[in-house]
């Protein structure tokens, strides 16, 4: 069982989201999903999602909200246990990207190892290739729901949604 995080970053009305396309193999490739990654052995699930925002981001959470798990199960892929978090509170780790987004509230995210990192209005969220749970979670994260817990059966790329 893999245990995972993954974290919604919120800006002046946009989440940064990151398009997977620079990995062989990935089981993302094309898809866009926020940033996050696999729990390491002693770490915990809010460690983690600190740690994987600032490899993969540059930022460095102050507070994040944590909304449940979210359980996906798949015909093709290892069952996955997801920590799903947000955050608003944020700031860049780079002295320069610091002072820019004190000034202007912009934030520029680097280079990103495993896509594209950008910046989408939260009316545009739905409307990105992604996997067809992240639907279902994306769907009350936008309508505020603070507890998120559900599990998503997979066969193929059909996804059967079970909310607690």
């Amino acid at each position: 069982m893999i245990r995972s995080t993954i974290c919604y970053i919120e800006n002046d009305g946009s989440w940064l989201m990151l398009y997977r396309d620079k990995k062989p193999g990935d089981m993302n490739e094309g898809k866009w999903i926020s940033v996050g990654g696999k729990v390491e052995e002693g770490e915990t699930p809010d460690e983690c999602a600190a740690r994987e925002v600032l490899e993969e981001t540059g930022l460095r959470l102050r507070s994040w909200v944590f909304h449940g798990v979210i359980e996906f199960r798949s015909d093709q892929y290892e069952d996955e246990d997801m920590y799903l978090y947000s955050s608003s509170d944020f700031e860049p780790a780079d002295e320069e990207a610091a002072r820019v987004f004190e000034e202007t509230g912009r934030y520029e995210p680097p280079e990103c190892n495993e896509g594209e990192l950008a910046w989408v209005p939260h009316d545009k969220m739905l409307d990105l290739p992604t996997w067809e749970g992240d639907r279902a979670f994306l769907t009350e994260l936008l309508a505020g729901k603070k507890d998120i817990n559900m599990t998503l059966c997979y066969e193929g790329e059909h996804c059967t949604v079970i909310r607690k």
